[in-house]
């Protein structure tokens, strides 16, 4: 198939420009359409509409093999398109988990059956992800994006010291989940004001930066490349911050919903319920300064669909997670590009550029690359409905919120995979 894009804002290098783009055979031929208007070019005027390179997504539960009824990955990738994605990061919390070369290609198969955009399994860092015994990492290496227990901190300082030194001499690197267990104490929200003020058990915001801190000094021990999931204290934030400058090898994430609210936005539903829990404000601050100044390289969703019933038991019994790949783009255009608090180029770095740059993984708008990119109307605004989600998941703190920032196309190798 022959595309032509017309009229576009299109990011390329860097910044935008109005041009328009020439597909042919899955492939970006030129910004140029003067010879190409011949027959059987299928034509799209995007004339004030915004061409981004294909998000990426380093932060998602797909939930196959193993929890069909909560997600598929035919499902999860229809979602991921609808958002923007072009490649998302699948963690490893399946059925059978994905700790060895037989259990990841089981993976694998089903992403080359059904999904619809670029599908990059992690593997597993223990067996089980239960903290116990090291993964076979080296068997999964060719098929792993990264190693992970996402779901799980690795509780044992010897154990992530091993999983490091194998990562290393791998070439992979390891996304840690950073929760110290024994400073959870049960708890399900953070323990801040809404806590107090509605008497539900509290997660410390040490329970998160304490692990970093360890994890800190084992990298600095065995040079492993390692990246932090989810973020969302300020001492997380400020211990990435100064390890960056001490030219540790590290990277980090943060979600939407950490960058625009804090834990009186809650209210007394399961559809405000992650882990790590939305924080207080001095957090949100700090997490806006790490966008701003580099220390958060990557904003990820940590996509978490669960089913109906599984979220409608409020804040203390319903599941932790909640589904993100449909709104990140609106929400973080919304409420940070609008009001000013980042530039719309910066929210392309965050959303793809660093990602690609630190995993090796996304899509360029480049003559001679593939054509992974989206399309958005930034005009048009729009209330979220989670009956129009793609995702099977419904859980979502931003239902009813009004934004701005719509998905028209997205495209994976050439391929119209989403069109709104």
């Amino acid at each position: 198939m022959e595309y032509l894009l017309r009229n576009a804002n299109v990011y390329i290098d860097g910044g935008f420009r109005k041009t328009d783009i020439y597909i042919k055979d899955g492939m970006i031929v030129s910004f140029d359409s003067g010879f190409h208007s011949n027959e059987g070019v299928v034509s799209f005027d995007f004339d004030n509409k915004y061409i981004f390179p294909g998000f990426t997504d380093v932060h998602v539960h797909l939930r196959e093999p193993g929890f069909l009824r909560k997600e598929t990955i035919e499902t999860g990738s229809m979602a991921a398109a609808a958002g923007g994605y072009t490649s998302v990061c699948a963690m490893p919390n399946l059925d059978p988990v994905p700790d060895s070369a037989e259990n990841i290609k089981k993976e694998e198969e089903i992403i080359e059956k059904t999904a619809v955009v670029h599908v990059y399994p992690y593997g597993a860092i223990t067996v089980g992800e239960k903290g116990e015994k090291l993964a076979d990492l080296e068997g999964m290496a060719p098929y792993a994006f990264a190693f992970s227990d996402d779901g799980h901190g690795v509780q044992n300082d010897d154990m992530m010291r091993k999983a490091m030194t194998e990562a290393k001499r791998l070439g992979k690197v390891i996304a840690a989940h950073c929760e110290v267990n024994e400073l959870l104490n049960g708890g399900y929200i953070h323990d801040g004001k809404y806590a107090a003020l509605h008497g539900h058990r509290g997660i410390c915001s040490e329970s998160e930066w304490k692990q970093i801190e360890r994890d800190i000094e084992l990298v600095k021990e065995t040079g492993c490349a390692y990246h932090v999931c989810h973020i969302s204290t300020k001492e997380s934030v400020e211990l990435i911050r100064q390890a960056k400058k001490d030219g540790v090898n590290i990277s980090c994430e943060t979600g939407p919903h950490y960058l625009v609210m804090n834990d009186m936005d809650l209210q007394e539903e399961g559809r405000f319920k992650m882990n790590p829990p939305i924080r207080d404000e001095s957090d949100r601050q700090a997490l806006i300064e790490g966008l701003k100044d580099g220390t958060i390289d990557v904003i990820a969703t940590d996509h978490a669909p669960h089913t109906k019933e599984e979220k409608s038991k409020g804040l203390e019994k319903s599941l932790m997670g909640v589904v993100g790949l449909e709104t990140a783009f609106p929400i973080v255009y919304t409420e940070l590009v609008r009001k000013g608090v980042i530039t719309l180029e910066k929210a392309v770095e965050l959303l793809n550029v660093n990602a690609k740059k630190r995993f090796g993984i996304g899509a360029s708008i480049k003559e001679g690359e593939k054509a992974d990119l989206t399309v958005f109307d930034l005009d048009e605004e729009y209330t979220v409905d989670p009956e129009k989600f793609h995702t099977k998941g419904r859980s979502t703190p931003f239902e009813g919120w009004k934004v701005y920032g719509k998905c028209l196309m997205t495209m994976v190798d050439g391929r119209i995979v989403y069109k709104g």
